[in-house]
């Protein structure tokens, strides 16, 4: 815990949760950890505090009373950047890729240990920050990228990619995580797949402009560049 006291920024943090006993015992490991949670038990009572209040970001359960997680995390995307990390019991590819179609930016299934928690929280939190310097922004609701102002229209596992190395933005992701953001566990996908997928999405986010963001980490997998001067001589093209 005070290692992650260290890594992680202050926060201010929504904790949308039904089950009292969960959303007590992360409310309070958030206070330890010092951030600062605000809590709520149905998604109506979150939506207006979302509205009303500024966040660092939201730890929003998908099965909550009077609306669910989904509808939420829609409105607040809809409306603010803030990070949505999404709680479910729900592990199936279907219900994590709906997630991140109604906005949101990470998922962690039930259980999860804490300091998992904290560690998403601060990854978030860190691509935020890094983010505002970028390129280019992400938006779910209709999976599409804007650069230079430009809107680019994604197909579903373009944005998925795009997703995964955005959370790490600047940083150099596994080939296996990436295929795991996108496909999840189905062990037919061919083996080419994401190189392929990885072409497409560069001829659509680098073949219009001068500057490349998309690059190739030799050995490693791929690095999306908060700008084009980060690249070094490592990397290739």
């Amino acid at each position: 815990m005070d290692a992650l006291k260290v890594l992680a920024p202050k926060q201010r943090v929504l904790v949308v949760e039904d089950d009292r006993r969960m959303l007590e015992l992360v409310c309070n490991g958030l206070r330890e950890a010092g951030h600062t949670p605000m809590a709520a038990s149905d998604g109506e009572a979150a939506l207006e505090l979302a509205m009303k209040f500024s966040f660092d970001s939201i730890i929003l359960d998908i099965g909550l009373p009077v609306r669910d997680g989904y509808s939420v995390a829609s409105c607040i995307r809809a409306a603010k950047s803030v990070p949505i990390l999404m709680l479910t019991a729900r592990d199936g590819e279907d219900d994590i890729l709906r997630g991140f179609d109604h906005g949101a930016d990470d998922y962690l299934t039930k259980p999860f240990s804490f300091r998992e928690l904290l560690a998403r929280l601060n990854v978030l939190s860190r691509t935020v920050d890094r983010c505002r310097d970028s390129e280019i922004r992400l938006d779910a609701s209709r999976l599409v990228v804007h650069r230079d102002q430009v809107a680019i229209q994604l197909t579903r596992n373009e944005y998925l990619l795009l997703k995964a190395l955005y959370l790490h933005l600047g940083s150099a992701v596994d080939r296996h995580v990436l295929r795991k953001a996108i496909w999840g566990s189905l062990e037919e996908v061919s083996g080419n797949a994401l190189e392929v997928l990885v072409n497409g999405l560069r001829l659509k986010i680098d073949a219009p402009f001068p500057n490349k963001l998309l690059i190739t980490v030799r050995g490693v997998g791929y690095r999306l560049l908060t700008n084009p001067a980060e690249q070094t001589s490592d990397l290739r093209l």
